[in-house]
């Protein structure tokens, strides 16, 4: 692992700092005054960010983690919520929310949130965009937007039921309640407790970008599409897919190592 470097020095974030430790990019939220809470400034940093992990080649795998030990991210900024007066306006904010989520989901590189205490409203909807989630025993995690007279905006509703079931989001979503990591873990929310999040998310990242990058970002597609399709439809999307495996040199790599019982050198070609 090669000493900790700031990433792209001349982009000047005011809320997000991105640290490059070899392969491995730790994005952080850093507001910790506001628990790390998500106003508009913080999601254009971050949407900033990923751009600028997307465009360097040298980065296999990314964390997302919150500044401090109290939050994760505490939610969205209801200061600047509370000034929204029209449909418009609102739905504005909704759907740039939903892009930097979408964003964040559909990088073909593995996503693992190192959740370090609260993850509720858009902190709980930014840890849905991950692929992975490890959590802290002292994390609480929920959607209490219908609180506020809200709903979740940044996706919650939709990735919530896609990942627990309709049942169980609309009894977190409806009720408001805070669930704690073991809960979270329970329901399949949360992969893995920690007492240090970060070390054992970059644990889990290390222990996949030994594997074929291209295999990741194609096991990565193959979930996303078929999520939201039949599963005769993703079936083909997984043979398709499989083919285009296949076909890369570090597919030949793969099977070679195991057959000459030696470790694959991936290119990602």
């Amino acid at each position: 692992m090669t000493q900790d470097t700031p990433l792209m020095d001349e982009f000047d974030f005011e809320n997000v700092t991105i640290d490059q430790h070899g392969p491995l990019a730790v994005l952080t939220v850093n507001r910790p005054k506001a628990l790390n809470a998500l106003n508009s400034e913080t999601l254009g940093e971050i949407s900033q960010a990923i751009d600028l992990i997307m465009d360097n080649a040298e980065i296999s795998a990314l964390i997302i983690t919150g500044s401090g030990e109290k939050a994760f991210v505490a939610g969205a900024d209801i200061s600047e919520l509370s000034q929204l007066t029209d449909v418009y306006a609102g739905r504005d904010v909704a759907l740039a929310g939903q892009d930097v989520m979408t964003q964040i989901s559909q990088l073909p590189i593995p996503v693992i949130g190192a959740v370090n205490g609260f993850a509720l409203g858009g902190g709980f909807e930014l840890a849905l965009a991950c692929d992975i989630r490890v959590a802290s025993p002292r994390s609480r995690l929920g959607l209490p937007e219908v609180t506020l007279g809200l709903l979740p905006g940044f996706g919650g509703t939709q990735r919530l039921s896609r990942l627990v079931g309709a049942g169980r989001a609309l009894d977190l979503m409806l009720t408001a309640r805070q669930i704690s990591a073991e809960e979270a873990l329970q329901m399949g929310i949360v992969n893995y407790i920690a007492d240090e999040p970060l070390s054992k998310a970059r644990e889990v990242a290390e222990s996949i970008i030994k594997n074929g990058p291209i295999a990741i970002s194609l096991v990565k597609e193959a979930v996303r599409r078929g999520l939201d399709t039949t599963l005769e439809a993703g079936c083909e999307i997984e043979a398709d897919l499989f083919g285009m495996a296949v076909a890369t040199a570090d597919f030949r790599e793969g099977t070679g190592a195991f057959l000459a019982k030696r470790k694959p050198e991936f290119k990602g070609e």
